[in-house]
């Protein structure tokens, strides 16, 4: 048997080496992973012996030929495959070991020159890949050290690949092809060269909306069905997930995730993440019905659920605390589809088991930095129309108490502020319109997806009004501008005494002075947050 090894990660590879040839494998290799074996003390034939052709162009030629090629994809059941083989003294080659150059890694370093990208770009590793792919019955490729275990363990087990193994190296190997060949065409087509540019230094501004969006998930796994029984599903993941998203979760117990029940947490989840004190966000329909935040998870739980417990009947549920046995005796009261939290203790565990079905998500927070994949952001966001696609950057906007404007002549109090900037966080995750009352701390009423502000305004009175919850003194959010002042007067009639919304109306002065007649103080944060 003969491998052909040429690798530019070589994490594993001489340990894998060396098993290969303590099995009877002839070792190929090329440029420095052949170094790098002989080093070793492995005997290796270097491809330039193969082939008797020098490497040339720095290396940029070197298995790009026949003896390469003819070695991967003769078929061994062919008569004229394995003459023609013989004719020319081309041995086949039955094991390739290929990553490729780092692409990915080198165009995500600051300061990566178009230069630099370039040559990063593999050739020869692709054609090989493609190669021994195509003729997966006679070959295995390996294009991940984590494959190196499974292979080995066949190898050492009976002499050779089965079937199966070979067919699923070759579809993650062609994979793997794609994810390579697509980031290419996303850096390139995101990214532009002028005459006259130094390619050598010059460092290229890459537009976040490429010529051609190659967009690379894998699936997690087939669902039940999609949003009704009639439909298909299946989840997917990005290729490089953001950490702390719900893709990166672990169920611990409970019957299989569905559609629904993905789509709700990971509202849920992006929700309760944003905020640094214990918090609690009870989602139903994609909207938060219940949010809160504590001293801990059990106060940040009895908060949010008292915003509207009809709702909370099988909402899902998620802490960015751990969840202990206090917190889970509260929430094991009620019916709930999904609950998650960065963890759970043995106690809260143990209450659990007695309701089998509640599914139990546990995952980590991100643990922050400076872009937004690092603080377990999507960077963008994509919706299909019809036959296309409608991209945008993600709404990751973060207000800070320096970007708010009072504009009326009564400033907000202290605690007016805290609950205006908690009231905004949450109205951000609500589907347009959205109007959110909020104090202490906690929703008291929430107004979501209507037509008419007006009409959310009032659902969100009724709601409160329907959990015995006071609105009186409370902070209002709106999503967007107050575009007449009666939507003001709806909210302030219900009690709220201070109102945070975007401005840019046509009628902002209006809303403003309807404002200061009513004696309430309101702030402007310049941005709006739309969530269809």
């Amino acid at each position: 048997m003969n491998a052909l090894i040429s690798v530019s990660d070589k994490t594993g590879i001489v340990d894998f080496a060396r098993a290969l040839h303590a099995l009877g494998v002839r070792l190929l290799s090329t440029g420095g992973t052949a170094q790098l074996l002989a080093r070793e003390g492995l005997p290796v034939t270097e491809v330039a012996e193969l082939t008797q052709f020098p490497e040339m162009l720095d290396g940029r030629v070197k298995t790009l030929h026949p003896k390469v090629h003819a070695g991967l994809l003769a078929r061994r059941d062919l008569p004229a495959h394995m003459a023609a083989l013989a004719e020319h003294g081309i041995a086949a080659i039955d094991l390739l070991v290929v990553n490729l150059y780092p692409f990915e890694a080198t165009v995500a370093k600051p300061g990566c020159t178009l230069a630099d990208a370039i040559e990063n770009i593999d050739i020869g590793g692709p054609a090989m890949v493609r190669s021994a792919a195509k003729n997966w019955q006679d070959v295995g490729v390996l294009t991940d050290a984590g494959q190196y275990p499974e292979v080995l363990a066949e190898l050492q087990a009976q002499g050779t690949l089965s079937d199966k193994l070979r067919f699923a190296l070759s579809v993650a190997a062609f994979n793997r092809i794609a994810q390579y060949d697509g980031a290419i065409s996303d850096y390139l087509s995101s990214v532009s060269f002028e005459e006259g540019q130094d390619a050598q230094r010059y460092v290229p501004a890459r537009s976040p909306f490429p010529g051609q969006s190659n967009g690379i998930f894998t699936k997690v796994q087939d669902l039940r069905y999609g949003e009704n029984s009639h439909q298909s599903a299946a989840l997917y993941r990005d290729l490089y997930p953001a950490p702390g998203s719900i893709v990166t979760g672990e169920q611990l117990q409970g019957k299989e995730l569905s559609y629904n029940n993905i789509a709700d947490a990971d509202a849920a989840w992006e929700c309760v993440k944003s905020f640094k004190l214990p918090a609690c966000v009870i989602v139903k329909h994609a909207n938060p019905c219940g949010v809160a935040v504590g001293t801990s998870a059990l106060e940040a739980y009895s908060k949010a659920f008292q915003t509207d417990p009809t709702s909370a009947f099988g909402g899902i549920i998620a802490l960015n605390r751990p969840v202990d046995g206090a917190a889970a005796q509260a929430i094991a009261k009620q019916f709930v589809e999904v609950l998650m939290a960065p963890d759970f203790t043995p106690e809260a565990l143990e209450v659990f088991k007695a309701k089998a079905n509640v599914r139990l998500m546990k995952i980590s927070l991100p643990s922050g930095g400076d872009t937004p994949w690092q603080q377990g952001r999507n960077a963008m966001h994509a919706q299909r129309v019809g036959s296309g696609l409608l991209l945008q950057t993600a709404d990751n906007h973060e207000l800070a108490l320096p970007d708010v404007r009072v504009v009326t002549e009564r400033q907000p109090t202290q605690e007016e502020m805290q609950d205006l900037l908690f009231a905004w966080k949450v109205a951000k995750y609500v589907k347009s319109n959205a109007i959110v009352f909020c104090k202490g701390g906690q929703t008291r009423g929430v107004g979501a997806g209507q037509m008419s502000r007006l009409d959310s305004a009032r659902i969100a009175s009724i709601k409160a009004q329907a959990a015995g919850l006071s609105l009186a003194g409370t902070a209002v959010a709106s999503d967007a501008f107050f575009p007449f002042r009666d939507g003001l007067d709806v909210v302030v009639d219900a009690g709220a005494t201070s109102v945070i919304q975007p401005g840019g109306s046509m009628r902002d002065q209006e809303v403003i002075d309807a404002a200061n007649e009513r004696g309430v103080a309101m702030v402007f944060t310049g941005v709006r947050h739309f969530r269809h």
